[in-house]
């Protein structure tokens, strides 16, 4: 019988945290990268939701360029962060820095730090879409 309680448990954990964070996200893929939803709520614009999240990135660990269906607000909360954004130069931002990603804009970010990096992401986006789409 703890047997069996126990595989209850692990299999009730799983499926809370694959629900919590969004495979289609990808982040749960990435090595060295974590990204923790905050908060989620409707908007008064028709179809539209804003979700905010800390992502967490481990030194030299990076998401691949990906695009959301949606504008994304980025807060640099620490360390040093690369971002690359289709057809500009790449930026550097520290902590306290702020970038603004246009809607289905393909970018990157890579912590090129000694150390650990995070952004508080806001993202305004279609509901019902996934929130992360890798470029192929």
């Amino acid at each position: 019988m703890k047997a069996y309680k126990k595989v209850l448990s692990v299999a009730f954990t799983v499926f809370c945290l694959s629900s919590f964070l969004r495979p289609e996200a990808g982040f749960a893929q990435q090595t060295g990268v974590k990204r923790t939803d905050l908060q989620k709520h409707n908007i008064e614009a028709p179809g539209y939701e804003t979700i905010q999240a800390r992502i967490d990135f481990e030194p030299g660990k990076a998401v691949g360029m990906h695009s959301h269906p949606g504008e994304e607000v980025i807060y640099v909360l620490e360390g040093l962060l690369e971002y690359q954004i289709d057809g500009e130069k790449a930026v550097i931002l520290k902590a306290g820095d702020v970038l603004f990603i246009p809607a289905g804009k393909n970018h990157s970010a890579k912590n090129v730090g000694k150390v650990k990096a995070a952004e508080l992401a806001t993202y305004i986006v279609k509901k019902d879409k996934p929130l992360l789409v890798f470029k192929k």
